[in-house]
Formats: structure tokens, C-alpha cells, sequence
């Protein structure tokens, strides 16, 4: 039994152990972390069926869309970027303004909803473009994130900068027909933002307050916004673990929280499915990733869907396994900060399962 007095441990290691949960999870955790297989975690939290399985806050380096917050204690109250898991409750955010006739269908044409760039609506290509191939990122059109989001070169850190951030999305060449292509994209987000903002006459945070957060309980969140005001739907969110937490949960229960219906569960089923292979070896549907992990106690390899975040933020979720899981990290702009998270959902939390 590892003791709190122990200073040589991290903190994530005495977390993982004395929290009182899983001991075979949270010795596992404890073992990655002090053999450095898992660098870089702030906060890995994972429940099945509505209890918890895996609770552990760790000290280290962080910031906030770019701006450094110094060394961080985390707890279960610390704010944490959720980076492009902001994205994935944009999703649901749409399903819910949809229900509500605040928005309007998926095929919908875009630009019809932009009547100010009525110019390029003399494209057929653009014309032809639909909130939905915004929804699985298949514009086909020309983005770059690959770079790091410290870059001017990085097409979301372009937008930003742009006079006008729409028209710098929607005047983009094309490098592929629409709906033929995933191309991973920030863009993409901000036109289905900007859609949700048009419809409801709320900002994002307003709307999500109203819909989402109020009824989950969620008090406490911050949403960044750019020079101009914008709010970001891309990568602006930030909430505590638990909190992003309920929203997975929300999620596996499709859409009901204690017997009220949030989300609309068409949605749900319709934004999980796979509809496009990325360049990542994974699917996509309405701005989640959509995979498959061995489950050992369920006897092989079973669907997941998450939403990913730079420097290894992750909201996953296994609806076969009834089982959500949020990891935070602050490994940012660096390549490999998918392994971390995947090695914790894979090897601890999904291998390590017992039977109901």
C-alpha cells in the first residue's frame, strides 16, 4: 500500500491508490506512472454504469489555449482545457438545438445559411457543400493543422487572425470533392458554431449553460473566445474531470438524466456511427472518433467513440462496456501525445474490467 507521506511518489500515484477504488486500475496506474510509460497525466477519472472505477489528479505544468498557467496541483474543482473535446459537445449541442427547430437540417446547404457570401455561392462545388460534411469534417477543402497551434501557418491560428473568419473558411480551394475526404478540421467547427449561434441567438456558452450544463449540475466552466469576440467551438472549452465526466455518462444513458431527455437519442445513434475513414486509422462521425479496443471480459475487441483533444485530452466512452473515462494531460503540440491516454483506456482501464 502506497502511503500519502510517501513524497518520492507523484501525485498521481498516491491518488490512484488510496482513493479507494479499483486497486487493480489504480495499481496499474501507479505502475505506469513511476515508470515514466505514462508522462504528462493531470487527471484520469473512468466510471462504469454510474460508479466510479478510477480517480487520480496529478502536479504538473499546464495552460490555457496557449498561455502558460505555471505548475498545477489538479484536483476534481481544477478547469482543464478540453482542446478539441470541445468539439464533440458542439455536436451534442447541435442535436439539441435541432430538436428544438433552432437549426436547420444536415443537408442543408451551407452558404445558404451565409447569404453575405453570396459570391461563392456561384461555385457549384461550394454551393454544393452541406452542414453535414461540416459535422464529419469532409469540406474537402484546404486546412493544415498539423503544425503546431503556436504557428500563423496553422490554418485554425489563420482564422483567427483573419478579417473575417468565415469567408477565410469558405473561400479555401478545394483539394477534394465534398463528402469524399476527411480532413481534419477546425474550420469546419467554427461554421457549425457560428450555425448554432444564428439559430438559437445565443452565444455557445449561453446555449450550453441553458441546455446542457444547467440540467447536468455543471456550474463552473469557461469558454475562450477570440480577438474578435468569437467564442471557439473547436478548442475554447474548459470543465472540471467530473463534469466533463456526466456529459459522457449523458451520452451512454442516450441522452436522459435522471429520466429527462437532454439530448435527442436519434442523435446520438446518428453522431456515434462511423461515416468517414480519417487519415488516422480510425472513423468519424459528427465530430467524435469512432474505434474498436479489446475488452477482455467481453470477449474481444468492442466499439468506442471519444472525443480527442490536443496534448491528450480525451472524453472516451465504451457503450458495450458501459464505461466513460476522462483523461487531461498537458503533453501540447507534440506528436505522440496520443499514447499516454491510449495506453491508460486500453491496457488499465478497458483490459482491467470485471465482470458485472
Amino acid at each position: 500500500m502506497v502511503s500519502a507521506n510517501d513524497v518520492s511518489l507523484s501525485p498521481h500515484a498516491v491518488a490512484a491508490e488510496i482513493r479507494g477504488f479499483d486497486p487493480v486500475m489504480g495499481r496499474k496506474l501507479c505502475a505506469g506512472v513511476e515508470a515514466g510509460l505514462l508522462p504528462h497525466l493531470h487527471a484520469v477519472l473512468a466510471e462504469r454504469g454510474g460508479e466510479t472505477v478510477l480517480e487520480s489528479y496529478g502536479t504538473g505544468p499546464d495552460e490555457t489555449w496557449g498561455k502558460p498557467l505555471g505548475e498545477v496541483s489538479f484536483e476534481a474543482e481544477t478547469l482543464h482545457d478540453l482542446r478539441s473535446v470541445t468539439k464533440s459537445i458542439v455536436s451534442l449541442l447541435y442535436g439539441i438545438a435541432l430538436e428544438r427547430g433552432e437549426v436547420p437540417r444536415i443537408d442543408t446547404p451551407i452558404l445558404e445559411l451565409f447569404p453575405e457570401y453570396g459570391d461563392l455561392a456561384t461555385d457549384p462545388k461550394r454551393k454544393s457543400l452541406t452542414v453535414e460534411h461540416a459535422l464529419t469534417m469532409t469540406l474537402g477543402m484546404e486546412w493544415d493543422e498539423t503544425r503546431p497551434y503556436t504557428d500563423p501557418l496553422n490554418s485554425e491560428i489563420a482564422m483567427e487572425q483573419a478579417a473575417d473568419r468565415y469567408r477565410y473558411i469558405l473561400e479555401l480551394p478545394f483539394v477534394a470533392d465534398p463528402g469524399t475526404r476527411w480532413i481534419y478540421s477546425g474550420g469546419a467547427t467554427a461554421l457549425v458554431g457560428a450555425i448554432l449561434q444564428r439559430g438559437t441567438g445565443k452565444n455557445l456558452p449561453e446555449f450550453a449553460r441553458e441546455v446542457l450544463f444547467a440540467p447536468l449540475g455543471i456550474t463552473r466552466f469557461e469558454w475562450a473566445a477570440g480577438a474578435d469576440g468569437t467564442h471557439s467551438p473547436a478548442s475554447g472549452l474548459r470543465l472540471t474531470a467530473p463534469d466533463l465526466l456526466k456529459i459522457g455518462r449523458l451520452v451512454l444513458n442516450n441522452g436522459i438524466c435522471e429520466g429527462h431527455r437532454l439530448i435527442p437519442e436519434a442523435w446520438i445513434t446518428a453522431s456515434l456511427r462511423p461515416v468517414i475513414a480519417t487519415s488516422e486509422g480510425l472513423d468519424y462521425g459528427y465530430f467524435w472518433f469512432c474505434g474498436q479496443a479489446p475488452v477482455p471480459v467481453l470477449g474481444g475487441p468492442v466499439p468506442w467513440v471519444a472525443g480527442f483533444g490536443n496534448g491528450g485530452q480525451r472524453l472516451w466512452l465504451c457503450p458495450e462496456a458501459d464505461v466513460a473515462a476522462v483523461i487531461f494531460s498537458g503533453n501540447y503540440n507534440v506528436w505522440d501525445a496520443w499514447v499516454a491516454p491510449t495506453r491508460v483506456w486500453s491496457e488499465i482501464i478497458l483490459a482491467n474490467l470485471r465482470a458485472a
